[in-house]
């Protein structure tokens, strides 16, 4: 399966304007000359699309939108990164996972905290946390 397909078809385009249906007319030569391109080390990322989206409080909260090559390229290297790393996760690390979710943690955390001697739970808030990184 390629990384192409795991995208999704009507996502936001980025500054290269090219959509998911686009790209996909001539898939297999433009998946060829990517993946030439990488292997040559002659890729590079494009810009991102720059939007803000506002929030209750008046602020903007600024989103980036990669172009779709740049969409595909990260989705590989995500899924290769998974492979490397997924093995050396304890079952109880449930953050940004395959097959794990908000939901999931939750349960686990009312399974434990009900059926075991729990002397206090964590939470943590990391709302605006990336804001002022350096």
């Amino acid at each position: 399966m390629s990384p192409f397909f795991d995208l999704n078809k009507t996502a936001a385009v980025g500054i290269d304007e090219v959509t998911w249906h686009d790209y996909e007319l001539e898939l297999e030569e433009r998946i060829v000359d990517l993946q030439g391109r990488i292997h040559r080390g002659s890729y590079r990322a494009k810009p991102s699309k720059r939007i803000y989206i506002p929030k209750p409080d008046g602020r903007q909260r600024p989103i980036g939108i990669a172009s779709l090559e740049d969409k595909i390229v990260q989705k590989s290297a995500g899924w290769i990164l998974q492979c490397i790393y997924e093995q050396g996760f304890l079952g109880f690390s449930y953050g940004f996972r395959p097959g794990k979710s908000q939901h999931k943690t939750l349960d686990a955390l009312s399974v434990a905290s009900t059926s075991k001697n729990v002397s206090w739970v964590l939470d943590a808030d990391g709302e605006g946390s990336f804001d002022h990184s350096s």
